[in-house]
């Protein structure tokens, strides 16, 4: 007995954990380039700031390191020292916020019902109460890079990725949504141009 309790406590944390960090849906990414001329994944790079964002936040840092990780996988070279004189530049722009998911209907229902037979008629009143509580909080993450060529400022690749978890989770935090997105987002580069798709 005290084995079966010691394997269904572990199934059950197993289980729990499993909850707790899976995103509520997958990464949706879309990627664009000159149709026919996929740009090559070589060459120097750095990754810069979008205007707007901060290049020494610590989550702009976290995103930076994920993407540059992911180039630097399928076969761009980064230049950590002296990145303004390599041959192209990842520009990276971030955004995340949270929002309160909507209820499809309001907590209290009321039905009413009528019969007719041949033993008399009746009507019948039933209400239904959702004690569920309010759905929990979700944080969307959307982020966007576009690779250019440094010397004209030709951009020859964009990609964008999204993806919603719930708040609390650790995929809601930047250092594993990083890492997700940007895996996300460079999986088969350069991808089919103007192609959205979900990434699991």
């Amino acid at each position: 007995m005290n084995r079966l309790m010691t394997i269904a406590a572990a199934i059950a944390g197993f289980t729990a954990l499993q909850a707790c960090v899976a995103p509520v849906g997958p990464v949706e990414v879309t990627r664009f380039h000159v149709p026919d001329a996929a740009p090559a994944a070589q060459g120097t790079f750095a990754v810069e700031p979008a205007q707007g964002h901060e290049a020494q936040s610590l989550e702009f840092r976290t995103y930076a390191a994920a993407i540059s990780r992911e180039m630097n996988r399928i076969g761009y070279s980064e230049m950590v020292a002296g990145g303004s004189a390599s041959q192209f530049v990842a520009i990276l722009a971030v955004d995340r916020h949270s929002f309160q998911p909507g209820r499809d209907r309001g907590p209290v229902s009321v039905g009413v019902g009528g019969s007719t037979g041949s033993y008399g008629s009746g009507v019948g009143v039933g209400i239904g109460l959702d004690l569920s509580g309010p759905p929990p909080e979700q944080i969307e993450t959307r982020m966007a890079v576009m690779i250019r060529e440094r010397e004209t400022g030709t951009t020859v690749w964009e990609g964008r990725a999204s993806f919603t978890a719930k708040a609390g989770s650790p995929l809601a935090g930047s250092q594993l949504g990083a890492a997700k997105m940007a895996a996300a987002l460079f999986q088969g580069y350069p991808g089919v141009s103007g192609e959205t798709i979900l990434v699991k």
